[in-house]
């Protein structure tokens, strides 16, 4: 492959690298420091390839073991750089001693390792052919997208492409070398069912070790089925493939390849195989899916709002806060939609109304939303249950997600999970309707006036004659009925419906943080954390809060209550009181079977 412009390739990198080293510079290679030595009047001195130094030495020059110690010593500023090798080392070593037999024949025959890392390297030239003795190749963390195994010595027994830009191995299919021992290519972008093709010992019989993690791939009953083709495989890396994360990945693995050493860096035991002996057969047509659960416990440390508010009038305003947490997560394969929402819109639900109330206006007034309630890209917003303030809200929320396409989970494990605690503020009123006005009274004649009370006295006459007559027993019954009358208006006011206006809740996030979930891609099955916001609460507001506490309590010993009382609020005065931090405790846990008997009982989900 020939290289295009702008490309970087190996020979120009490693010839920068010699350039660094500097063979013919001071301390090393010809100059004034040591023309004595090397002079044409000392050459018959040489003995075994190593001149010997005469006895008078100008000033001006240096002998062999100051230059030697000016090279080896760290300290000293013609140190080797950093990113030397052994090999680099030795040979500044050889062009102090004797710098005429360092030339580029001599180079090509002396590596047997080319280390170059982070370079830019695009193109793997045809010069690395010239190296003759190459049995290690080291190039990672370069730029490099195809590989032209035709330009990679035969003798190579180790071929190192960690942190690339690969996307398939078939380019290295064409013509593999056949001596090659090791295979790394962690950390590119290898993607596809296909790959398992090229994984087999058409390609690589000679294989020991294989390192593939950290890519796109998927399917591991493929992947493992191409691997099981190659006789020599003793230690194999695939953690941080989105393969990884089923639950039967480790004990698949090794069940189907007994002749494997090492998984993912850790030694397979005589125990743990026969723990998973049988698995590859109960399980090979098995679903793959990750299961991971989601806990939230205790919520310590919030700030209660309410003690900042005035006593509600009769019309109000009548206000309640909930608490809850949010957390963004990849959306199920089976999910039911109760417990989750795509926006925030859908995560502000109302709760239902303190007010006793049948008739509820909604205000539909749009909030400013806070940017810690939008969930990242690719995932959704999932929360637990609103609660009431207290010193301690426990949640004991639990979410157990199944997912299949495991390629977008490993995306957002890599990013991390979003939590939040969020306050949410109910405002009611009460909608008191306005008095009714009653039509104005016309003006009566002198004539209407005087019949009116002509009327009222033949009424009272009539009534005394009444009274007279059911003294005994009449008397009793209408106020039987007058009492009837007056509990039933009693009744139709008390049930009678009153309009209560709620604005739109308000919502405030009191804490975000961003929990790092990538050790579930290197083999960790838990990650527990406490999320810690800091401290937003002061003695002051605690010794509110307490007192408020007191008096709402129903005291049954008001003397003993008041002792109590006295002791616990001389506690917020005290100058070494510490407020407790706002604080949520999370936990992330991935499903990963430990035995062939966890794996047959299956998550319960």
């Amino acid at each position: 492959m020939e290289a295009g412009p702008g490309a970087v390739t190996v020979s120009q990198a490693f010839q920068e690298h010699l350039r660094r080293l500097c063979l013919r510079e001071f301390p090393c290679g010809l100059g004034s420091w040591n023309k004595t030595l090397f002079s044409p009047e000392n050459l018959k001195s040489w003995k075994s390839g190593f001149p010997k130094m005469p006895e008078d030495v100008p000033p001006e020059e240096e002998t062999v073991d100051t230059l030697l110690r000016l090279v080896q010593s760290a300290k000293s500023p013609w140190a080797q750089p950093e990113d030397s090798t052994m090999e680099d080392q030795y040979l500044r070593e050889l062009a102090t001693q004797n710098p005429f037999i360092i030339d580029d024949a001599f180079l090509y025959s002396y590596y047997t390792s080319l280390r170059v890392v982070n370079k830019g390297i695009t193109v793997i030239d045809e010069e690395v052919l010239k190296y003759t003795k190459l049995e290690e190749l080291i190039l990672s963390a370069n730029r490099i997208r195809v590989v032209e195994p035709m330009n990679l010595p035969p003798t190579l027994k180790v071929l190192e492409l960690y942190g690339n830009e690969m996307t398939s191995i078939q380019c290295l299919c064409s013509q593999p070398p056949p001596a090659l021992q090791h295979l790394g290519l962690g950390h590119n972008r290898l993607h596809g069912l296909l790959e398992s093709q090229f994984i087999t010992s058409t390609y690589w019989p000679n294989l020991v070790s294989l390192d593939l993690g950290y890519n796109e791939l998927t399917e591991l009953r493929y992947m493992i089925a191409g691997l099981c083709t190659l006789p020599q495989l003793r230690l194999l890396v695939l953690q941080g493939n989105p393969l990884a994360l089923v639950p039967h990945y480790r004990g698949y693995t090794i069940d189907c390849l007994p002749q494997l050493f090492v998984l993912d860096d850790i030694s397979v035991s005589p125990e743990e195989r026969y723990l998973f002996q049988g698995l590859s057969c109960k399980l090979g047509l098995a679903e793959e899916a990750a299961y991971i659960t989601v806990t939230v416990k205790n919520v310590t440390g919030i700030l209660d709002s309410s003690i900042f508010d005035p006593e509600p009038l009769i019309e109000g305003p009548f206000i309640v806060y909930n608490y809850y947490v949010t957390y963004n997560f990849v959306e199920d394969e089976k999910e039911t939609g109760k417990e989750h929402a795509n926006t925030v819109e859908e995560v502000k639900k109302s709760t239902p109304n303190p007010l006793s109330s049948s008739t509820l206006i909604q205000e539909d007034k749009e909030p400013g939303e806070d940017p810690w309630l939008k969930p990242a890209p690719g995932s959704i917003l999932f929360s637990t249950i609103r609660k009431s303030w207290a010193n301690v809200i426990e949640y004991n929320y639990k979410k157990k997600h199944t997912l299949k396409n495991l390629g977008p989970l490993k995306a957002f494990l890599l990013l991390g999970t979003c939590i939040s605690i969020v306050e949410e503020k109910i405002v009611s009123w009460h909608i008191i309707p306005a008095p009714e006005e009653s039509p104005p009274t016309s003006k009566k004649g002198k004539g209407e006036k005087e019949k009116k009370k002509d009327m009222k006295k033949k009424d009272k006459d009539k009534k005394e004659k009444g009274k007279e007559e059911d003294k005994k027993g009449k008397g009793k019954e209408k106020e039987k009925e007058k009492a009837k009358v007056i509990g039933k208006e009693k009744k139709k006011r008390k049930d009678t419906p009153y309009e209560v206006r709620q604005d739109a809740p308000i919502l405030r996030v009191l804490g975000s943080q961003v929990i790092n979930l990538e050790p579930l891609l290197s083999g960790e099955t838990l990650v527990a954390s406490v999320c810690n916001f800091g401290t937003v609460r002061t003695a002051e507001i605690d010794k509110m809060t307490f007192t408020r506490d007191q008096k709402a309590k129903i005291k049954k010993n008001i003397k003993k209550v008041d002792k109590d009382k006295k002791k616990e609020t001389t506690v917020y005065e005290e100058a070494d009181y510490k407020s407790d931090p706002l604080t949520v405790d999370v936990q992330i846990q991935l499903c990963n079977f430990k035995s062939l008997a966890e794996a047959m009982a299956k998550p319960s989900l």
